[in-house]
């Protein structure tokens, strides 16, 4: 530890010094208290990291950065004040402190990351110096129950609250231009959120797994959302983009998110009425909405997104229109209560795993001449019944785990056809349609 030492438990740093370099006094679980002189600028990375005992920090007003994961797991720190010398707190600085209760912060640092897992931190004040609160500033603060932030702040990062399951009201000051990926993702607690008319970003999952949420408005000013902002919100029953918006609407009062030059639902919930005009149901649009019982989808529809309907576990029928001509991976994965689907012959690309652990699936048929079907069916075990189109050339673990599979119906002479591609063990459930008789003419 070179020009370092601990003598009764105290860290003592010379006059004079400048940095307390990388991991100086890291897992030194004998140090409880240290005196940081007021020469010192810097306090690096992983500096007290690991000093579980340690309970007692000033920090002079000469420091100007503290550096990443510089206190990280100092379990028995309670308060720490950060003063206006501070820049930036660097992220992971504070990370697992969780015994610290107390941050007085004074105007100067204008970046605040670092406190990611402070779980006994129930109240903050950030400064009004502030612009940014990056990646996992507060993330799984799961005591944090209210937060001011101020209107010098622009960007709140990535997964900057997440998981802050006590946090039941938080303002957003019109200053903030964006919300970052999953920046309010698992705050469980939240019931009521507004979107300021200066927000022009919103990151995928910034919202996902707001359970308590049951309404949301996007402002006419947002002109970028990815995908996925609204995934778990259970209890959403109300989603609307305000009019005026240039790239998104939520048209005929549908409860959706749609982009309006591509006409792609985006995102949606339980009680949304998949509008007509609709092209495209994109990726995760209605992901682990537990709540969704049935959709009705129009014709016009072309594309179903990957994981479009995944995690859905309480639907129960959806009718795939003769429009759509792609399903990617893992639309309807997971999907516990669907009993029985068809895809039509329209159908000419399907994904992996589109059924994956659909355990309620006992009838299906797949009418369309895709390539290959790969582990469509995996893991559905209730599913007895499959019936088959004409063209499919090959099958990749489709029926991994269908350990309920009695038949496989295929066209009219078309069974020697499938027993060259399907694996021997399922030959013998392989059941030739009857001829389909022509209507006659009248």
């Amino acid at each position: 530890m070179a020009k370092y030492e601990i003598k009764d438990g105290v860290g003592i740093i010379p006059e004079g010094t400048t940095e307390i370099v990388e991991s100086a006094f890291e897992n030194c679980t004998e140090l409880t208290s240290v005196v940081i002189p007021d020469s010192v600028t810097e306090i690096q990375w992983k500096a007290f990291a690991g000093c579980k005992h340690l309970a007692s920090v000033i920090i002079p007003d000469s420091v100007t950065t503290i550096a990443g994961y510089a206190f990280q797991f100092c379990y028995e720190l309670t308060s720490i004040v950060i003063p206006s010398s501070v820049t930036e707190i660097e992220d992971g600085a504070f990370h697992c402190c969780t015994g610290l209760t107390n941050i007085g912060f004074h105007d100067g640092v204008k970046i605040i990351g670092g406190f990611c897992g402070c779980e006994g931190l129930t109240s903050i004040n950030i400064p009004s110096s502030v612009t940014s609160i990056t990646e996992g500033a507060f993330q799984n603060c799961t005591s944090l129950t209210s937060i001011v932030i101020p209107d010098s702040v622009t960007k709140i990062g990535r997964c900057a609250f997440a998981n802050c399951k006590g946090l039941t009201n938080i303002v957003i000051p019109d200053s903030v231009t964006e919300i970052g990926p999953d920046a309010f993702s698992g705050c469980i607690g939240l019931t009521n959120f507004v979107i300021p008319n200066s927000v022009t970003k919103i990151g995928e999952g910034a919202f996902s797994g707001c359970t308590g949420l049951t309404e949301i408005i996007i402002p006419k000013s947002v002109l970028m959302m990815e995908r996925n902002i609204i995934k778990g919100c259970t209890n959403l029953t109300s989603i609307v983009v305000e009019e005026g918006n240039p790239n998104y609407d939520s048209r005929e009062n549908c409860n959706a998110i749609i982009e309006t030059r591509s006409c792609a639902l985006v995102a949606g919930c339980a009680t949304t009425v998949i509008p007509d005009g609709v092209t495209i149901i994109e990726r995760l649009a209605f992901s682990h909405c537990t709540n969704l019982a049935n959709i009705a989808i129009p014709d016009g529809v072309t594309k179903i997104g990957r994981m479009a309907f995944a995690g859905c576990e309480h639907l129960t029928s959806v009718a795939i229109p003769n429009s759509v001509t792609i399903i990617e991976d893992y639309a309807f994965s997971e999907c516990t209560s669907l009993s029985s689907i068809t895809i039509p012959d329209s159908v000419t690309e399907i994904g992996s795993y589109i059924f994956h652990v659909c355990k309620s699936l006992i009838s299906a048929s797949v009418l369309s001449p895709v390539t290959t079907l790969d582990l469509t069916f995996d893991a559905c075990t209730a599913l007895e019944s499959v019936t088959l189109g004409i063209g499919i050339k090959k099958f990749k673990d489709t029926f991994y785990g269908c350990t309920s599979l009695k038949t496989i119906n295929v066209p009219a002479k078309k069974a020697d056809y499938y027993k060259k591609r399907l694996p021997e063990e399922l030959h013998s459930l392989i059941v030739e349609l009857p001829v389909e008789k022509k209507a006659k003419k009248k």
